[in-house]
């Protein structure tokens, strides 16, 4: 049994195979498939660091980004709580470089039906994961392509940024194709609503990161 009641979520995920079965570390390039829908669901996944991007590929070809996933993030956990472990439910895509822990997943099950502790933060974490789905669901909700890039970078403020004196800096090196993918643009509008961005002051960037000079004012002109 794991005791995770001081631990942290890394640590209490590191004990899950025990002695006998550590955590395999892996790592992605960005860009790399991590998993596919339809897969075996034979691993459970803790991201490490990086950022992965989460995404539902619908029958006419359209991929959809669900929830774009921060450090300390588990996930491939959804498989067996719905009893459904023949195979995945999502596109997982490393969207910066990865490095992740996994486990087969039978051992994160038996370690949670053994430990309330454990199936609790696991729960968590998936709550977490559904609130930004939600998010993203909203983003892409907008029809105005401006506002629907706003309301994503302030997702993004929100989950991976830095405050500094000049505003909120995301913490990933994003290109515009890479955005544009996210939020079902092309790079050719994201560079130019971008552009404007820069223009009114919005925001900066520098290296492929984006500082939000003020996520607030900004979330009210345009959300």
């Amino acid at each position: 049994m794991v005791a995770v009641a001081e631990k942290s979520l890394i640590a209490a995920f590191k004990q899950l195979g025990g002695s006998r079965h550590p955590p395999v570390i892996e790592t992605y390039e960005r860009g790399k498939t991590i998993f596919l829908p339809g897969d075996p669901a034979e691993r459970v996944y803790f991201l490490v660091k990086g950022a992965v991007k989460l995404s539902r590929v619908y029958e006419r070809g359209e991929e959809i980004t669900v929830a774009l996933l921060r450090e300390n993030s588990i996930f491939g956990v959804l498989s067996f709580i719905t009893g459904q472990r023949s195979d995945r439910f999502y596109h997982a895509v490393a969207f910066t470089r990865v490095e992740l822990l996994s486990l087969p997943i039978e051992q994160v099950e038996k370690s949670v039906r053994e430990n309330a502790e454990l199936a609790m933060l696991l729960l968590k974490s998936l709550a977490s994961r559904i609130l930004q789905t939600e998010m993203m669901i909203e983003t892409l909700a907008h029809r105005d392509m401006a506002s629907r890039l706003v309301s994503f970078l302030l997702i993004l403020c929100r989950d991976f940024g830095v405050p500094g004196p000049n505003g909120v800096t995301i913490d990933l090196k994003l290109s515009h194709q890479a955005i544009a993918e996210a939020i079902g643009s092309t790079r050719v509008t994201i560079t130019r609503l971008l552009g404007e961005l820069r223009k009114k002051n919005y925001i900066s960037i520098h290296k492929k990161k984006i500082t939000v000079h003020d996520p607030i004012q900004l979330g009210y002109r345009f959300t």
